[in-house]
């Protein structure tokens, strides 16, 4: 692959809600979406997490676990031609989230990632109450899209600073985050927790909210919003450094924005300002011990 240091990435809100006949017309509607962005100009494609909920009210025989239904239809009948259709050279797409089943049976909300043509996928890490059908994932994957070191972290996953604090000494580029919630509260918890995550890791932090009413138990009403946040650092003193598209409660919305490696690499070269991307686990707090005192 050609490593662009600049890439287009379309951020994607989604409504699953009624529309299609049959789950294989619905996975079409997706990967016409994700097309239409590669072929006019984007190299990244972001979906919001539960994007395939609107599946549920599709299948016959939910019976009691509808979860694991979609899971397996999704997973067995659905991806492969997916997975045909969207594997292309130079580019990538988040197929925002899906319930994946395990080998011990379990759920986990897992997305899918093709790049390049390769298959793997990101599960969420932290659940919210009422994702209780869900086990945790286990894992976070750092994974290189052209000069790009990528990492996925899905929704309250993106509150979580012990998460990104992990993340100090990986030099990641671009943090891509899958969403869905149902209130401004929640909008505003995950994205002002992105941003402050662009800042204190130095990097990119893009973000995609489901939108819409759907005939599932799991995710009911959304709303959200695409935006983009970068570091509030002097190499990105000429630019926007928050991109925000409007709050949708319903619909599909786009938000195409730039994502510039060479400002990245000079901020990180800047040593003679102040950069909390800069001072690695270490001096940062994770890999030393600062003392809480209290009863003053």
């Amino acid at each position: 692959m050609i490593k662009k240091k600049v890439i287009t990435v379309d951020l994607l809100t989604f409504d699953p809600g009624p529309r299609s006949s049959s789950p294989a017309l619905y996975a079409n509607e997706i990967v016409e979406r994700v097309c239409c962005a590669w072929d006019s100009g984007a190299d990244l494609v972001l979906l919001p997490e539960f994007t395939w909920m609107g599946l549920e009210p599709l299948l016959v025989g939910n019976g009691k676990e509808p979860l694991k239904t979609l899971a397996k239809v999704f997973w067995n009948q659905l991806f492969p031609e997916i997975q045909q259709q969207l594997s292309r050279a130079q580019k990538a797409v988040v197929l925002g989230t899906v319930p994946a089943l395990t080998e011990s049976g379990a759920i986990r909300n897992r997305a899918p990632i093709l790049s390049n043509g390769t298959f793997f996928y990101q599960e969420k890490l932290h659940l919210t109450p009422w994702e209780d059908s869900f086990e945790p994932g286990d894992s976070l994957k750092i994974w290189t899209f052209g000069n790009f070191r990528i990492a996925v972290i899905i929704c309250l996953d993106i509150e979580i600073p012990e998460l990104s604090a992990r993340l100090r000494n990986a030099k990641v580029d671009l943090v891509l985050c899958p969403s869905a919630t149902e209130t401004i509260l929640g909008v505003e918890r995950v994205n002002r927790c992105a941003s402050a995550r662009a800042v204190e890791l130095g990097c990119y932090v893009g973000v995609s909210h489901l939108t819409g009413t759907a005939d599932s138990a799991l995710i009911d009403c959304s709303l959200g919003c695409a935006a983009l946040y970068s570091p509030s650092q002097s190499a990105f003193g000429d630019t926007i450094r928050r991109a925000e598209t409007p709050i949708y409660e319903s619909g599909n919305e786009a938000l195409r924005v730039s994502i510039d490696k060479n400002l990245l690499d000079a901020s990180r070269r800047m040593r003679a300002e102040t950069n909390p991307a800069n001072l690695g686990q270490k001096a940062a707090g994770i890999d030393r011990f600062i003392r809480i005192e209290s009863n003053f």
